[in-house]
């Protein structure tokens, strides 16, 4: 079983930065996909960033420029360092690992572990 789990939100004023962590148990990322998704209040669920293990990514064009996925792999664990953050960005952001090895998908039905999320709040 994988376990993934969150940590790094919080509130920040607009212009502001944050770095959420995304840490799994094993070696649950190698030849997989780690995935960042957010969801708003009232809104579905959205990608934002994809990293690929041997180094792809992906982002989403909302956030291109601005948020950086990356991986530590002797810690098993992958970040988002998010910059400019604006209060559109307000959102309970998910980390999660692909259903299958050697992908870069942005949707959520191909990704199937999940973690329990992280609050991300932007204040104006």
């Amino acid at each position: 079983q994988v376990q993934l789990v969150e940590s790094g939100g919080g509130l920040v004023q607009a212009g502001g930065s944050l770095r959420l962590s995304c840490a799994a148990s094993g070696r649950a990322f190698s030849s997989y996909a780690v995935g960042w998704f957010r969801q708003a209040p009232g809104k579905e669920r959205e990608f934002v960033a994809a990293l690929y293990w041997s180094g792809n990514t992906i982002y989403a064009d909302s956030v291109k420029g601005r948020f950086t996925i990356s991986r530590d792999s002797a810690k098993n664990t992958v970040f988002l360092q998010m910059n400019s953050l604006q209060p559109e960005d307000t959102a309970v952001y998910y980390c999660a690992r692909s259903r299958s090895q050697y992908t870069l998908p942005i949707t959520e039905d191909e990704y199937e572990y999940w973690g329990q999320g992280t609050q991300v709040t932007v204040s104006s």
